[in-house]
């Protein structure tokens, strides 16, 4: 293929550089070609990581606030009761002095008090039950401290995962840079021709297929028409429109379109809606490919879907087989 497109002095120069034959200065090339694309799908991989490791986040950082917030209440309502508490010991003052128990309900050690809690008997049986609600407050306070401190660890878990996929997405991409850097202006040049090219025919293929769909109605009908309508626009890692899309960024702007939210995350995705066979696929149905799940596209019926790709292209419809070393895995519903 690139033997017949290769410019004729490209070839000289690539003789006299040490390639022994056309041939093998062609194939050269695309062996660059298969690299680069190998490491932007590499790339878009790791890209889709990041995203549901900050999918993962953000419902962690809900989490914990919430739980944060609980435990400020809480802490009021403790202090309310110890406030509550303080006037028992006055009037048990004023009856005739501090006792060994009230004096162990204000020890500095709460472990003491609490544990010595049964042996509060200088306090009248009618402040027995703020006694018994101040202790479960205190108990509950204690496992709301401790379910925050677990909540923060998942989310600097979280935040370390996020940083190291998006480290590697962009490393893979780097890499991509490195190989094409190795090649000659001229060669870089025609392989970006070639590119250009190829993603011309696809985009023209594209709005051909587009334009010849027709009967989806619904939800489905609402999400395809929306991600048809950015045929031609370019993949940028974690985008979700208006002008430049990720895989997951795409579905989801389709679909919330249509009145579906969905999570920013092919992987997020994978576990919503109802699951369907492969064998059963409709229009509008989402389908994912890869172990674990790395990217998802929209099927529209014939065999066919359409997906924001990988970096370097652009949002298409193409087969709706297996993506290179990505197997497509399921397909889901909405």
């Amino acid at each position: 293929m690139y033997r017949r497109i290769l410019p004729r002095a490209l070839l000289a120069l690539a003789i006299c550089a040490g390639l022994a034959t056309p041939a093998q200065a062609a194939q050269s090339l695309a062996e660059v070609q298969a690299k680069v694309q190998l490491l932007e799908e590499e790339a878009t991989t790791a890209a889709e990581g990041a995203q549901e490791a900050k999918v993962k986040l953000a419902a962690l950082t809900r989490t914990l606030n919430g739980i944060k917030a609980k435990a400020a209440v809480q802490g009021q309502t403790l202090s309310a009761l110890q406030k509550s508490l303080g006037t028992i010991a006055v009037e048990q003052y004023k009856a005739g002095g501090l006792g060994q128990s009230l004096e162990l309900l204000f020890s500095s050690d709460p472990t003491l008090y609490l544990s010595s809690a049964g042996a509060l008997d200088a306090i009248s049986r009618r402040k027995s039950l703020q006694l018994r609600t101040y202790q479960a407050a205190q108990q509950r306070l204690s496992a709301t401290t401790l379910t925050v401190n677990d909540k923060m660890s998942l989310v600097a878990a979280a935040e370390k995962k996020f940083r190291a996929q998006s480290a590697m997405a962009q490393e893979k991409l780097a890499q991509a840079e490195a190989l094409l850097s190795k090649l000659t202006k001229a060669e870089r040049e025609r392989l970006a021709k070639l590119a250009a090219a190829q993603e011309d025919a696809d985009q023209a293929s594209s709005q051909a297929a587009a334009r010849a769909l027709t009967g989806v109605s619904g939800r489905a009908g609402i999400a395809i028409k929306y991600a048809l309508k950015q045929i031609g626009d370019r993949y940028v890692f974690g985008a979700a429109g208006l002008v430049t899309w990720d895989c997951s960024g795409l579905t989801m702007r389709a679909y919330q379109a249509a009145g579906v939210s969905l999570p920013h995350s092919s992987a997020a995705q994978s576990r919503m809606g109802k699951k369907v066979s492969l064998k059963s696929l409709k229009p509008g149905d989402l389908l994912f490919f890869g172990h674990p799940v790395s990217h998802v596209g929209m099927y529209i019926g014939g065999g066919k879907m359409v997906h924001a790709p990988r970096s370097g292209s652009r949002v298409k419809v193409t087969t709706s087989g297996s993506l290179g070393s990505k197997p497509l895995v399921g397909a889901r519903r909405f």
